[in-house]
């Protein structure tokens, strides 16, 4: 293997940094002030924070209905703008508005006409004990006022992710900055009732959390219509709502994998950490902190993911294919190193962090064995991340829908279902093998990539 084939010049970097850092910023600072968030309800109970962790599990699905929603239709807005094609651009934005507005009104209807079902899917392990209903009288609370919340996360959505595939990655970034900054300032504010304010515990979060979704919306609403010439799709915008039936076709042929795939693997870690959750409610008590660290850990392969779609994406779309090629394998490459000195904090850290929180000494324990398994796999996941951007970037949604949510159920989701059901293993255990079973996908993902099946122009 050539050094030159995975390495690049001090350019190269110097290019996708400046892709990647200001999505590696935002999510950071979004991920670090929900981590703030998360410790805020611990401090609370156990059962505050397993109420809202529950409620942020499904609503974890919401959000990545949305976002494949969108980047199904944003695969062509990234070719669209390197081709120049303003008013391609300004239709793919109305297909993500539409499509966005059906999930979220339809997300509002289940979550307020099935909530209660929902969170007790996780309560299986106790189903009868004081903590259980406790926590579904916390979760309930935190759901509803959550999904106020919802159109205001939609729309920022879809014209975020316009603004990123347009090469604008500043603004959305300073958007999450403010808003994370407003979600910390109430949580504060309204958690623990200080200066005047009532003590409202998870409400007071869940109402942070909405707060900060409107205010992140408008800046970035306000912002791009008050600058039309560095955003021309935004110009006469809202003059119609019609998408030419051309491009809502070969959208809905190209997206719809992908919307489907996101939905499937969103639903099937929810079905994981419900599998995991029947060990009992430490468990999921846990899992929540666990999963709290490793977000904030893993925004440096998410954020990269993003940047190999926005930048392979505007090559393919320019038909620069060998360079397109060469810079996936580059960004791949870089994003398993960055990942491998992570890991190496975050298990400097998997003894430590749990003691943040005001729970019980189980509950500490599964989650710093739960914090070492994750940052053990970091790398993997670096890979298959990147891997799956690359194959998305060129529009193979098909391969990406059987490469991601048919694999998390048909081998992960399965691992853990029969591995908690029908074993008495401990879930240490049966969290560590559904880690492993990724291994296959990473062998699948390599082919694929080095093949360069994914290789082509979809808006020419």
């Amino acid at each position: 293997m050539k050094k030159s084939k995975f390495i690049g010049d001090k350019q190269f970097y110097k290019m996708v940094l400046a892709v990647a850092i200001p999505i590696m910023l935002q999510n950071g600072i979004t991920n670090f002030v929900g981590l703030l968030d998360n410790i805020m309800i611990g401090r609370i109970g156990t059962e505050q924070m397993s109420g809202a962790a529950i409620v942020n599990q499904l609503i974890f699905v919401y959000n990545l209905c949305i976002f494949g929603g969108v980047s199904g239709a944003g695969i062509f807005t990234a070719q669209y703008y390197g081709q120049k094609d303003t008013e391609g651009i300004r239709n793919t934005f109305r297909f993500k508005l539409w499509l966005s507005l059906i999930i979220t009104i339809a997300t509002i209807i289940l979550f307020i006409l099935s909530g209660s079902s929902l969170i007790r899917m996780y309560l299986e392990g106790d189903p009868q004990s004081t903590q259980a209903v406790t926590t579904l009288m916390y979760g309930r609370q935190y759901m509803l006022i959550m999904l106020t919340g919802l159109p205001a996360f939609m729309l920022a959505q879809a014209y975020s992710s316009t603004l990123r595939e347009c090469g604008e990655t500043v603004l959305p970034m300073k958007a999450g900055i403010i808003s994370v900054l407003v979600n910390l300032l109430f949580n504060y504010l309204l958690i623990y009732g200080k200066f005047g304010f009532p003590v409202l515990g998870v409400r007071g979060a869940a109402i942070a959390t909405a707060i900060s979704r409107y205010v992140e919306v408008l800046i970035i609403v306000i912002w791009a219509h008050h600058h039309k010439e560095q955003n021309p799709f935004v110009d006469k915008l809202y003059s119609t709502l019609k998408i030419p039936m051309y491009l809502t076709k070969k959208i809905v042929i190209k997206g719809t994998p992908l919307l489907i795939n996101e939905t499937l693997w969103a639903s099937g870690m929810a079905m994981l950490s419900q599998c995991y959750s029947v060990r009992g409610l430490n468990v999921v008590a846990g899992l929540n902190i666990s999963n709290t660290i490793n977000n904030l850990f893993s925004i440096s392969f998410v954020s990269l993911g993003s940047s190999v779609a926005i930048i392979v994406g505007q090559l393919l779309g320019a038909g620069k294919m060998e360079e397109a090629k060469d810079t996936a394998n580059k960004l791949i490459a870089f994003s398993v190193a960055l990942c491998s000195g992570l890991a190496v904090i975050m298990l400097l850290l998997s003894p430590l962090f749990p003691l943040l929180y005001n729970t019980n000494e189980e509950a500490r324990q599964f989650a710093k064995y739960f914090i070492i398994i994750t940052a053990i796999f970091m790398p993997q996941n670096a890979f298959l991340n990147a891997a799956y951007f690359t194959l998305r970037s060129g529009g193979k949604t098909v391969i990406t829908f059987l490469f991601d949510s048919v694999f998390i159920w048909c081998v992960n989701v399965t691992i853990a279902f029969t591995l908690s059901r029908f074993t008495t293993l401990p879930v240490i255990v049966i969290y560590t093998m559904v880690q492993f079973g990724d291994m296959i996908k990473c062998i699948i993902g390599f082919v694929l990539v080095k093949k360069g099946v994914w290789i082509q122009n979809i808006v020419s």
